[in-house]
């Protein structure tokens, strides 16, 4: 059983399904009949994600990705993932799957696994033999702000896939009694050919990609105070070229009806855009470490609502958001948060990186030290062995 919830979890699911699927038809399966037949069973894969699970043959019961929010849910989306949750329980406990996989999208899916294994701890016995294993892939951002989810999480789950290098070691200093894989990130086989960018560009002219997010929520938001910004650098730069992309076409939409004319939307092929790019202004997200692996000089920004931002600064530990500047541990990418990302500041930030040649090489530098550390391509392969391992 497979549950991810956001579109980069869609993604993330579908791949590891593929080379799990690839793996465990490898191996023969017996039977538990006193006379044991060998066979090469095809393993099911069902639960709940997107179109790219769908794609890669899991059966899904509804389509999680149209319910993804940013920050604290309305009491409305609230009781929708509360009802949501009920469902995979009820559909895990009917069909009782050798492995559970709860991709990403930490606080839905860590409220499923705890509901699972009270259901399966309160069944102990002769009559109740279902263990299920229970894996989490991505780990949950429990370093940067409330550290006491790790005890949680090594309750509830018997493996804790890592994209990170640096996540093995803080858990094994506080819950050794967890496993925990670095398997490496799974960009790194997205990309095979990526290269150092920013060294070509459009007709000779600077580049600008914007990447407001990969929900509605972050692209309404992020995207006016960009455009904004793009106005700023235009009356600077008037021959600069900016590109918009977006992983899905509702959200192309939406876009096309907040943009000025001159302004490229795309839906898809990020790889392209960012190989002749000059810089990017992005949301913090997982795409900042997409343009780390191409060498893209980077402004990033983040707005929640007031009462999100509210609670996230008291909870929140670490001194960045985006990844590629908690990596290097230091401002490699200018980062500004909630009512510092204005349209100025984004300007200012960017004409910088644009007018500064030897800046943008020195941090394509520092960015190939940062994905040198990922782990090398493979990472769904290396999740795949895991989870046999503890199959």
């Amino acid at each position: 059983m497979v549950i991810a919830g956001e579109t980069s979890g869609d993604m993330l699911a579908a791949e590891l399904v593929r080379e799990l699927r690839a793996r465990l038809q490898e191996r023969p399966t017996y039977s538990n009949d006193l006379q044991p037949l060998q066979a090469d069973l095809a393993p099911r894969f069902f639960g709940a994600g997107g179109p790219r699970m769908a794609e890669a043959g899991v059966e899904l019961a509804f389509d999680m990705t149209s319910h993804a929010v940013v920050g604290l849910p309305g009491l409305k989306h609230l009781f929708r993932l509360r009802s949501l949750s009920k469902q995979l329980l009820q559909i895990a406990t009917d069909h009782e799957p050798h492995a559970i996989i709860f991709v990403d999208y930490s606080e839905f899916n860590h409220r499923l696994a705890c509901a699972i294994k009270q259901f399966v701890r309160a069944r102990q016995g002769a009559f109740f033999d279902w263990q299920p294993r229970l894996i989490k892939y991505v780990s949950p951002q429990v370093w940067a702000s409330r550290e006491g989810r790790a005890w949680q999480t090594a309750e509830d789950f018997d493996l804790l896939l890592s994209i990170f290098p640096f996540e093995k070691d803080w858990y094994a200093a506080r819950v050794p009694k967890l496993r925990v894989e670095f398997v490496g990130h799974p960009m790194l086989d997205r990309y095979p050919s990526a290269e150092l960018a920013g060294t070509t560009s459009v007709g000779g002219s600077p580049s600008v990609v914007l990447l407001p997010g990969s929900r509605q929520a972050e692209l309404e938001r992020h995207l006016p105070v960009m455009l904004e910004a793009l106005k700023i650098i235009q009356s600077t730069l008037p021959a600069i070229v900016a590109t918009i992309v977006l992983p899905t076409e509702d959200l192309a939409h939406t876009a096309r009806g907040l943009s000025p004319a001159g302004v490229t939307i795309k839906v898809g092929g990020l790889a392209e855009t960012l190989r002749t790019a000059t810089i990017a202004i992005a949301s913090t997200g997982t795409v900042t470490m997409e343009c780390a692996l191409f060498g893209i000089p980077t402004v990033t920004l983040y707005k929640t609502s007031w009462i999100t931002y509210q609670i996230g600064r008291r909870l929140i530990k670490v001194k960045w958001l985006t990844m590629p500047n908690l990596l290097a541990n230091e401002a490699i990418f200018p980062e500004f948060i909630q009512n510092d990302a204005t349209p100025a500041n984004l300007s200012r930030a960017a004409l910088e990186l644009l007018r500064d040649e030897p800046r943008r090489q020195h941090v394509r530098v520092k960015l190939a030290k940062i994905i040198a550390t990922l782990g090398g391509p493979g990472a769904s392969q290396r999740a795949a062995r895991a989870i046999v391992g503890v199959l």
